[in-house]
């Protein structure tokens, strides 16, 4: 799939790229669909100690990897998918983010709730997709 952009921001995304042989983003057509993305500072992959912390900074780290990929970020998102640890605790907050994020728009959504994520210290992990027409033609431009 060498045809297919992929992105993987600085710090932990390129360190997930070398290490764990994944990257953060990648662009199909006019959609960007994005790896799981965690409570953690995108610099040292420390997790929010606080749980509705760690989702605020969730909601941030999708932003920050559409952008990062060439979109708009919350804007242009469609598809939502969470997966939690303590859904009770958490599911409200989501909400919360989304009013913040999407203002002018729902989203599909599947939340998930699960006994572990990735790392011990995680207990959300958001993916997502967007559509982004305008930035896949300045891709396809750039070549």
């Amino acid at each position: 799939m060498a045809h297919l952009e992929s992105y993987a921001y600085p710090g932990v995304g390129e360190w997930a790229r070398e290490t764990m042989y994944y990257n953060q983003a990648v662009r199909v057509g006019d959609s960007i669909y994005i790896s799981g993305q965690g409570g953690w500072d995108r610099t040292d992959f420390k997790i929010k100690e606080n749980l509705l912390e760690e989702v605020d900074q969730a909601f941030e780290n999708v932003d920050h990897t559409l952008k990062h990929a060439g979109g708009k970020g919350w804007s242009q998102v469609y598809r939502v998918v969470t997966y939690c640890t303590d859904i009770k605790t958490v599911h409200e907050r989501i909400v919360q983010n989304f009013r913040k994020w999407m203002p002018d728009h729902q989203p599909t959504w599947t939340e998930i709730g699960v006994r572990e994520l990735g790392l011990d210290t995680m207990h959300i992990e958001i993916e997502v997709q967007a559509h982004d027409e305008e930035g896949a033609a300045k891709a396809r431009e750039a070549k």
